[in-house]
This record gives structure tokens, sequence and C-alpha cells, in this order.
């Protein structure tokens, strides 16, 4: 048995050498974006979770350390998200009142069997779960997600206030019926503030675009009171640092509690798995998946002492992190510290960000996950990959975020399979012969398609060159003897030609193979 190394047990310690004092400036300006980015998301996700406000600050505070430190991708921020917190909500709030301290207690137990859950998964190697999300479906989903979180920021953008919906054609129908309502004040600092940030992006590219766009909107409302007065800011909120909680582990509430963590891990998982796949693409960075499995449930594990609930990859703070030029996993530690700095002396600042400084600034973010290059390749490579995009790309629109993720992962599941149930055949007659090269696998969604040509093939002797066959299942075998006795009641032979030994110590296992023997050539 390998015992573990150090770097296995704290994994930064690849990566922290090489740190300098120039990719350690870079790392706290990003950091100081994010944190600015996250406060106020982190606030609205609490309070959709059914929690106070400040919940949602400590779960942007210990498990986003945790899970820099120890996971693999470079550019991965965690904390907490719409997804889990509806999921979460829905969960518990049959059990306790919302925002109790018997809800509270729940919540975060049923966060930390979550991220049990995971990190067992992860010790499992589980991380084998990003295999079967492709590409296809990261781009389709990527694509979705931009313009749902785009049209999540509408109303802020256009000064409407409407109830937040599940999806994104809910939302966009909710805003049609809404549009004559626009504040155009506050669209005015949304457009001031879109118009500095890019300028700032195309003409003094290695700036802070976003964080410059947001002072600027923030100035322009603070300096011009009697026409801005009533746009939106980010709320008011008291902070501090995370309390210690000690967890209640009642029977009856982890027996209560454990399908709700099951779904709340495994929604964690893919989601983050699918963002992290995604920066990697974009940064050509290796993902090392069970790594970051292991890291998604150690910080659901120790953020709950702390008063965080469960977290997960955040779409918007991750990929800001990457458009940012981030260097090192250290940007999301130094905006977790930001975050706790902000909550405990910088409330004041915050007060004055505009919400709708705040809706065009993740209107950019969401403009930068656009790959209409990574669209147009895949529409050319394959179609039935292109089809698995669109899918999922409308998957995101019509369901909730996560739903479409399973809904990409089962298309592109259903296409392999449909792939690999028609093996490629080569067929040609040779007097009395019939030759078959089969290139491919031999299992049970391949039997039909084979067994018809079997059937279609004439001569003496039926032969299939089994060379490039590298598996074979009980199905597949089951096949060959069924027709190799069809044959023989025909005064015909079946001919395994060049077949792997595997494949015929697998043929030779079935039950009365030596009465009706399929003959075996070199």
């Amino acid at each position: 048995m390998r015992l573990p190394t150090r770097q296995s047990l704290l994994p930064f310690l690849r990566w922290l050498p090489s740190v300098n004092r120039k990719k350690l400036s870079n790392d706290a300006l990003v950091g100081l974006t994010g944190a600015i980015l996250a406060l106020p998301q982190s606030i609205a996700y609490a309070l959709i979770a059914g929690l106070p406000a400040e919940y949602g600050l400590y779960a942007a505070i210990v498990p986003v350390i945790i899970a820099a430190l120890w996971g693999s991708s470079w550019h991965l921020i965690c904390g907490p998200t719409a997804a889990l917190s509806i999921v979460l909500f829905t969960s518990v709030s049959p059990m306790a009142t919302p925002g109790s301290d018997t809800y509270i207690g729940l919540i975060l137990l049923l966060s930390f069997m979550a991220g049990i859950f995971q990190w067992l998964l992860g010790l499992l190697r589980f991380g084998a779960l990003v295999n079967f999300v492709s590409h296809s479906v990261v781009l389709g989903f990527t694509l979705g997600a931009a313009l749902v979180i785009a049209l999540g920021q509408l109303p802020n953008l256009l000064g409407i206030e409407i109830a937040s919906q599940p999806t994104a054609l809910a939302t966009v129908l909710n805003l049609g019926q809404h549009l004559s309502e626009i504040d155009w004040p506050t669209f005015a600092v949304a457009g001031f503030t879109l118009v500095i940030s890019v300028l700032i992006k195309l003409l003094l590219p290695r700036w802070p675009a976003l964080l410059i766009g947001l002072l600027a909107g923030s100035l322009l409302v603070l300096f011009m009171p009697k026409q801005f007065a009533h746009v939106g800011l980010v709320a008011a909120f008291e902070g501090s640092l995370p309390p210690l909680h000690i967890l209640d582990f009642n029977l009856n509430d982890i027996t209560r509690l454990l399908p709700a963590a099951i779904a709340c891990g495994m929604l964690g998982l893919v989601t983050s798995l699918s963002i992290a796949r995604s920066l990697a693409t974009k940064s050509r960075q290796f993902l090392d998946a069970n790594q970051e499995v292991r890291a998604q449930g150690f910080s659901n594990m120790v953020g709950p002492w702390f008063s965080a609930y469960a977290s997960a990859g955040s779409f918007t703070r991750s990929a800001l992190n990457l458009q940012a030029g981030a260097k090192t996993p250290l940007a999301g530690v130094f905006s977790a510290i930001l975050v706790a700095l902000f909550a405990l002396f910088g409330t004041q600042l915050i007060e004055h960000i505009p919400l709708p400084s705040m809706a065009a600034g993740i209107l950019i973010i969401c403009w930068g996950l656009l790959d209409f290059a990574g669209v147009k390749s895949l529409y050319r490579v394959s179609r039935s990959e292109f089809l698995v995009m669109l899918l999922t790309l409308g998957a995101t629109l019509l369901m909730e975020l996560q739903t479409a993720i399973y809904a990409g992962v089962l298309a592109s599941l259903f296409f392999y399979l449909k792939r690999t149930s028609q093996p490629r055949v080569r067929f040609w007659q040779e007097d009395e012969e019939a030759l078959l090269r089969i290139e491919g696998s031999i299992f049970f969604g391949a039997c039909h398609y084979v067994q018809q040509i079997l059937q279609r093939s004439q001569g003496e002797r039926v032969i299939i060159d089994a060379h490039h066959v590298n598996f074979i299942d009980y199905a597949g075998v089951e096949m060959l003897h069924q027709e190799a006795r069809r044959l023989g009641s025909l005064k015909r032979q079946l001919v395994m030609r060049r077949a792997r030994q595997q494949v015929i110590d697998e043929i030779q296992k079935l039950e009365g193979a030596e009465a009706c023997p399929i003959v075996f050539e070199d």
C-alpha cells in the first residue's frame, strides 16, 4: 500500500514555491475584483437559501480558501450558488422555519453531509465523472449559463423589480411584461459603467476593467445625486468573521437529510467539474478531477464548522478570475480574505456601489464566456456533437441550470451509444467465403447490428476478422454461438480469425461451447 506523500496531503505545495512578488501582487488585485463581485452575490444567495444575509459572506470565506488550496483548478472559485441555495431551501424549509436557529443548524448539517459524500467519492476516484461531460456539453452549458446569468441581471440593469424566475424562458417572458417600467437613470448608470469598462478593456487591457467600471459608476451616482438619487445600491449590512458552529449530529435529522445531502453533493460536483473543465480548456491546464472532487468535499466538510453553508463552483466569479489574469489559486484565497475584511471594515464603501453597475460588470463577464469560435469548429468537425451542444444550450434556457448538465450528459451518452452500437464493418465475398472485418466492440448494444450482417452473409464459411475487436460481453458471446449453431444446421461454418486472446477466452467460457464450436484461426 502506497503511503500518501506530503504533496498529496497538501497539494498547494506543488505550486506555492513558484509564486513570486509579481504573481502575488497580480493575484491580490484579481482577488480584490473578485471580492467586490462576491459580496452582493453572496448576500443574495443567502437570502434565497432562507438564511440571514451574513451567512452568504461566511460561505464565501472558509470554503473558498480550502477549495482553492486543495483543489486542482487554477481558476475555479467556489462559494454559495443560486442552484444550491434553491435546493437547500426547498429541502429544509418543510422541516423548520427559514431563518430560525433550528433551520440554520439543519442547513449546516446538510452541507456537512454533502461534503462527506463528495469527499468519499473523491477517495473512490469518482473524478472520472468529468470524462462523461463531453466538450460539446461543456460548450453548450457555458453558453447557456452565460445567457442565464445575463438575463438574471437585466432587472438590475433596467431598474425593473420582478420576482426571480426558475428558468431563462420564464425570465424573458416576465421581463417582456415589464419593459414599459424601465427606469432610464438606472439604465444610464449601467450604460456608463459598461462603456467605461469596455474602453479600459480595449485601450488598457492590463488594467482591472471591471473594477474601474464599478468605481466610475459609483462616482457618477455619488456626484450627481439629483439625477440618480433613486438608483438602487448594494444593500447595507453588518458583518463579522465566521463564528464557530458546533454541529448537532441528531440521527433523526441525518436520516431525513440524507437524500437531500446526496442530491446537493452530486449537484455541486457536476457543476464544479463542468466549470473547472471549461476553465482548464481555455487556460490549457491539466485538471486532476479526483483531486478537485476531494477538495470540494473537504471545503464543505470544514465550512459548516465556521457557519458556512454548502458551496460549489461559481461561473461568474471563476470566469472573472480567468479573464482578469489570475496566475495561481492564491487569487481565490485573496478574494476570501478580502471578503472577510470588507465584511468587517468596508461596509460603507460597498454601500456606494450601484446595482446597475454591478449588473453591467456581470454582463461583460458573460460576454467573455461566449465561445463563438468553438461553436463554429464544433459544427465543422461533428454534427452529432454540435447537436449535443444545442440540446445542452436549449436545456439551460428551458430548464433549471443544474438539470441542463444532466440533460447534456445524457444526450452525449445517447450519441456515444448510438455510434458504438454500429461498429464499422467491412464486408467482401471471396468464392465460398464471406469475410467481415469488425472494428469495434461486440457488446449488447451492437449485437443486433452485427447479427443482421452475419445473417445476410453468403458462403460456406463466414469469417470474422476480429483483430480490431477489443471487447466482447456476454450478449456478444451468446449471439456468436447462436449464429454458429444456425450456420452449423445449414452445413456452414463460423470462423473467428486473428481474434485477441481475451476475446477467445470470453467466447470459450460459455457453457456448452464445445457443442457448437466456433473455429479460431490465426
